[in-house]
């Protein structure tokens, strides 16, 4: 049963020589001793939990040699703008929208707003800050032309028009 099959010789025992590149790669066929019996070709091979390179030769490292060559190696980091300094006025465009929303003014401020935190998220940054000075804008007017309206009603009910 064991006529067809090519063995390989042992060599001696030890660690892998070399890189992972050179180690990695599956040894190169050898022809097989035809004086090997049956039973000492069993007693060569190799058991399946071992996964050492035991028939692999002691060659030198390619690769050291490259490796050895490379006298300025370099690392690319790259660096994104940083966005956290980008404020999005949203708490402020939601109480815009909810208490002082003066002629949909504090509903255009949220939607700049949510328009800011997206543009944060894809890294735009001249977006990003555009369309936060646009949020600031349209909150102040809101802010302002509702508080300017409550003082109003505020006077006009503590002084009726009648009284003049």
């Amino acid at each position: 049963p064991f006529e067809a099959v090519a063995w390989t010789s042992r060599p001696p025992q030890g660690p892998p020589q070399g890189c992972f590149a050179c180690i990695a790669k599956p040894p190169a066929l050898r022809q097989a001793s035809p004086v090997l019996s049956p039973s000492s070709a069993v007693y060569l091979m190799e058991s399946k939990g071992c996964k050492g390179d035991s028939l692999r030769p002691a060659v030198p490292c390619k690769h050291s040699v490259e490796k050895k060559t490379m006298t300025n190696p370099t690392t690319v980091i790259e660096i994104y703008p940083d966005t956290t300094e980008v404020n999005d006025y949203y708490l402020w465009s939601i109480f815009n929208f909810v208490y002082l929303n003066f002629c949909c003014l504090g509903f255009i401020a949220l939607a700049y707003s949510l328009k800011v935190r997206d543009k944060k998220l894809l890294n735009d940054l001249n977006g990003a800050v555009e369309d936060a000075k646009t949020a600031r804008l349209f909150n102040i007017t809101s802010s302002a032309l509702a508080t300017f309206c409550i003082i109003l009603i505020f006077i006009f009910l503590r002084y009726p028009l009648t009284d003049y």
